[in-house]
């Protein structure tokens, strides 16, 4: 058995970056990350668009807007510092109808109360003179936004934490935990471990790690599969840099986008469609147990008894070609279906509350010498650095004793 000051369960990027933080705050604690995969960041931080956001989208006082532009200084100077690529390239949120527009200059105003650069472009002239091939009759240009490979960054975090001494315990999934008061014992697939402070950033089974740790957890994670497709080699001319629509505020979705990668690869996409297994990354992964947790929790029921119409047109979209080649023309008309060849997935943690709500926010729960992560979706990738020291500066306020 083998004795820490903190372990992390959950090797993405915010658990690293958590285990980064604790390493430059308070070198002298003893500390580990557990993961249950074979390398760090397997999931959703290595499975996304590679897209260092703004911002723009989320609302004044939320944690996403709080962490997420804090979040992008910090990982631009930690890229800077160790020579990780990124590139600065511009995003257009575009109105593809003048019934958008109301909602596109809520976007703008609420950009500019954040103090980030944008400018609002209220002709198709103006957009094309950025995206040529667009369609649209208003959009709002974010100068500020980048690109960049995650998985890059997850392994120089792992890199540093691993020269700084610190552990990163691989192929150990969590069975149990047994909370005390001084000290959490944790069973793991590759041996018991004791630790003073327990933190979760499990992602995708954040709700399960804490249901180990907690009497009771207030909501349950829902896996979102989304899926892109890849514009090929004579096709990538369509897009210049990163085109969104204006997304339905409803939902805590960004819609269907079109995203010049750092790679110099094109994808469009994602959707949003109900996965069938928790890491269920196309529809031949499915779990029985998994997905009857899914159906049988009544805050999905709640969720699909409002929003049913919206599920069967994302199952819709991503059986049919056509119709996911739709949701892209409405950006780019110029795109055929010969120009779109399938590309990878992720799946997106959503946290649902009970009463059927999709959690918008940042979401952490706390309990003595406990913290978990129990939703961080997108921007959380971009935010991974001040997600960390706000979590560190959390564990510290709560017990002084330890740190």
């Amino acid at each position: 058995m083998t004795a820490y000051d903190v372990a992390i369960i959950g090797g993405g990027i915010v658990g690293l970056s958590t285990a980064f933080k604790l390493s430059e705050m308070y070198p002298a604690l003893k500390s580990v990350v557990i993961e249950k995969e074979s390398a760090p960041g397997s999931h959703q931080s290595s499975r996304n668009s590679g897209v260092l956001h703004s911002g723009v989208y989320y609302k004044p006082g939320s944690l996403k807007a709080e962490n997420c532009i804090r979040g992008k200084k910090l990982l631009h100077e930690f890229c800077d510092k160790h020579s990780i690529q990124y590139k600065v390239c511009g995003k257009l949120i575009v109105a593809s109808r003048p019934s958008e527009r109301g909602e596109l200059e809520k976007l703008y105003k609420r950009g500019l109360d954040h103090g980030i650069q944008c400018r609002l472009i209220e002709s198709e002239s103006g957009l094309r003179d950025i995206e040529p091939y667009l369609k649209g009759c208003a959009g709002i240009h974010v100068a500020s936004t980048s690109v960049i490979k995650f998985s890059d960054v997850v392994n120089k975090l792992s890199e540093l934490l691993c020269a700084s001494g610190k552990d990163i315990r691989l192929n150990s999934k969590v069975e149990r935990i047994k909370a005390g008061e001084k000290e959490h014992l944790i069973y793991t697939s590759s041996g018991e471990i004791t630790a003073k402070v327990l933190v979760n950033t499990a992602g995708l089974f954040s709700d399960k790690i804490a249901q180990m740790g907690l009497d009771s957890v207030p909501l349950r994670i829902i896996p979102f599969r989304g899926e892109y497709y890849e514009l090929k080699e004579h096709a990538k001319k369509y897009c210049n840099a990163l085109i969104y629509p204006v997304p339905n505020p409803e939902y805590p979705f960004l819609g269907v986008h079109i995203t010049r990668m750092i790679d110099g690869n094109v994808e469009c996409g994602p959707n949003a469609v109900l996965a069938l297994a928790r890491e269920g990354y196309s529809w031949k992964h499915f779990s029985s147990k998994e997905l009857a947790e899914t159906l049988l929790y009544p805050g999905f029921v709640k969720l699909a008894f409002k929003h049913g119409g919206t599920g069967i047109y994302e199952v819709l979209r991503s059986l049919n070609k056509r119709m996911f080649l739709s949701s892209v023309q409405n950006l780019i008309p110029d795109i055929r279906e010969e120009d779109i060849t399938p590309g990878g997935s992720g799946v997106r943690a959503q946290a649902v509350s009970s009463d059927g709500k999709l959690v918008d926010d940042f979401y952490f729960v706390e309990k003595k010498n406990q913290l978990h992560v129990l939703n961080a979706p997108s921007p959380a990738a971009t935010s991974c650095l001040s997600i960390g020291e706000s979590i560190v500066t959390k564990l510290a306020t709560a017990a002084p004793d330890i740190f």
